[in-house]
């Protein structure tokens, strides 16, 4: 079955969990990665929230070229068995989002320096997703999330920003990227709080 479909059957199965009915673009996915390499060393620590089909993954992984450690956390059972398939060199957790930091100790890291998030909005109502990821970051470390842009002035895109907010001191919304289906922008998060820069 096409990546396309699973996600479109995956999506109706559970559309409170599944975050959209499309793959991320390939301008989405640079526009998600890139702000993360700007300070991450080469040994770092890549984690991925909610990585789907593997659009982000696959692109970390080129750029990663096997250097540092890269786990992947997905929900879905199906999702997450066909990225491990595909991707044997990330580490694929079957987890839910709100467990990042016991994922993290159960594979002997002590902060992630880069987190990409596609995450829904109903992970964001069942955890404090923003603040979980601001205590396992490096003090230098980078959070993106996608956001999509026709959803962008409703209640939970906008709660979603603003704990964002409140979990770093620097939030910084991307340029819109209008070749994604929907229209989507990247919420870039740095400087957690309460972590004292080293």
């Amino acid at each position: 079955m096409s990546d396309g479909r699973l996600l479109f059957r995956e999506f109706l199965r559970a559309p409170t969990r599944v975050a959209t009915v499309t793959a991320s673009s390939d301008a989405l996915v640079a526009a998600m990665i890139a702000p993360l390499l700007t300070s991450l060393p080469a040994d770092g620590v890549v984690v991925e929230l909610g990585a789907g089909t593997g659009r982000v993954t696959e692109a970390l992984q080129r750029v990663l070229g096997g250097r540092g450690a890269h786990l992947a956390i997905e929900l879905n059972p199906l999702l997450a068995e066909r990225l491990a398939a595909r991707h044997p060199g990330v580490t694929v957790v079957r987890a839910d989002a709100a467990r990042l930091p016991e994922v993290l100790r159960e594979h002997g890291i002590d902060r992630a320096d880069a987190v990409s998030s596609l995450l829904p909005w109903a992970a964001y109502a069942a955890a404090p997703i923003p603040a979980i990821v601001a205590a396992a970051l490096a003090p230098t470390g980078t959070f993106t999330q996608a956001s999509l842009l026709p959803t962008r002035w409703m209640g939970p895109a906008r709660r979603q920003e603003r704990d964002l907010r409140d979990a770093f001191g620097q939030v910084t919304p991307s340029p819109p990227v209008w070749r994604n289906l929907p229209p989507a922008r990247v919420l870039v998060a740095r400087r957690p709080a309460g972590v004292a820069a080293g």
